[in-house]
């Protein structure tokens, strides 16, 4: 056995209080400056009626060469947002008025059905909006990777 010590790491370029003075120094963030660009306009350039041509343009390419689900993902998430609303409120109303009506007939079954009811419905819903959200993310992900593999083909080809 040796008794050598452990080697020390050495010190770093500066301190802790210079390098937290040099981090409140640096700028903000600024979008325009991001090198992970995620292909999505931050500003708007053109004629105002050419806004929606982009849209419809690449909703009728048949190449599939320009993604849309980027720009629809939102109203997707907002239209899976209130289709599990309204199945939340049907099935806790439902849900309700079978145990309310279970309760003249066999009262441990409708206070079963009514406790249920108000834990699973809420639980589930979660569930669905977490599940919708994954979903979503999953796909405008590979999506994203697309575009970006697409850009870098361009720019490394021959």
């Amino acid at each position: 056995m040796s008794d050598a010590l452990p080697p020390v790491p050495p010190l770093p370029p500066q301190s802790a209080a210079a390098a937290a003075r040099a981090t409140a120094e640096t700028p903000t963030y600024d979008p325009a400056t991001d090198p992970d660009d995620t292909g999505v306009p931050t500003t708007l350039v053109g004629d105002a009626s050419d806004v929606g041509g982009g849209f419809f343009r690449a909703l009728f390419d048949l190449s599939f060469r320009t993604f849309i689900t980027r720009r629809l993902a939102s109203v997707f998430y907002l239209v899976g947002l209130i289709a599990i609303g309204i199945g939340f409120i049907v099935y806790l109303v439902s849900g309700l008025v079978q145990g309310i009506s279970a309760l003249w007939f066999n009262p441990g079954a409708g206070i079963s059905l009514i406790v249920a009811t108000i834990i699973l419905v809420p639980i589930a819903t979660l569930l669905a909006i977490i599940a919708l959200r994954f979903v979503i993310e999953g796909v405008v992900a590979l999506i994203a990777i697309a575009e970006n593999t697409q850009r870098t083909a361009e720019n490394t080809a021959d």
